[in-house]
C-alpha cells in the first residue's frame, strides 16, 4: 500500500490557494470561506482552524478540516472535524483513517481533550474509536444530525 503524506497548510502555506480551491469543489462552500479559514489558520497562534491534505505527486486526493463549530446548534461541542473527503479512487486504502488519527494527534498535543464531529454515516467513524453522543440541529438544516465524540 502507498505511503501519503499529511500536510498541515499552517506549515505550508504555498498550498493554500489550491486547497481552498479544492475543498470548495467538494463541499460547494464558497471559496472565500475557505480562504479566510486558512489564512486565519496560517497567520493565528490559536489551534483552531486547523487545514490539512493529502496528495499523490501533486494531486490532492484527501482533505480535513478543524473549525470552532460545524455549523450546529451545539455550540459547547468544540472543536469540530470539517470537511472530510477522500477522492473516490483514493478510498479503502486508510487514508480517512490516517487523517483523522493524525488530527486527534495534534489536537491532543495542543492540549485538547475532545474533538467533534457531525456525520450522516452511522458506522463509519466508529471504527476509529469516535462515539456517538447526541443529534444535533444543523443551521438551515430540516432534520437532525449525528454528533460524535473523540477523547484524545
Amino acid at each position: 500500500m502507498k505511503e501519503f503524506t499529511i500536510v498541515k497548510i499552517k506549515e505550508h502555506p504555498k498550498f493554500l490557494p489550491e486547497a481552498a480551491e479544492w475543498f470548495h469543489q467538494k463541499w460547494k462552500i464558497p471559496i472565500e470561506a475557505y480562504i479566510q479559514s486558512m489564512e486565519e489558520c496560517i497567520n493565528s497562534n490559536t489551534s483552531v482552524p486547523q487545514w490539512y491534505i493529502v496528495c499523490d505527486d501533486k494531486k490532492i486526493v484527501a482533505g480535513i478540516g478543524v473549525i470552532e463549530n460545524d455549523f450546529h446548534d451545539r455550540k459547547d461541542l468544540t472543536p469540530n472535524i470539517c470537511a472530510v473527503y477522500v477522492e473516490d479512487s483514493y478510498r479503502n486504502q486508510g487514508l480517512a483513517g490516517n487523517m483523522l488519527q493524525f488530527v486527534c494527534d495534534d489536537f491532543k498535543n495542543k492540549g485538547n481533550d475532545y474533538l467533534y464531529l457531525i456525520t450522516d454515516h452511522s458506522t463509519f467513524y466508529e471504527r476509529y474509536s469516535w462515539e456517538f453522543i447526541c443529534m444535533v440541529q444543523g443551521d438551515g438544516e430540516l432534520t437532525k444530525t449525528r454528533m460524535y465524540r473523540r477523547k484524545l
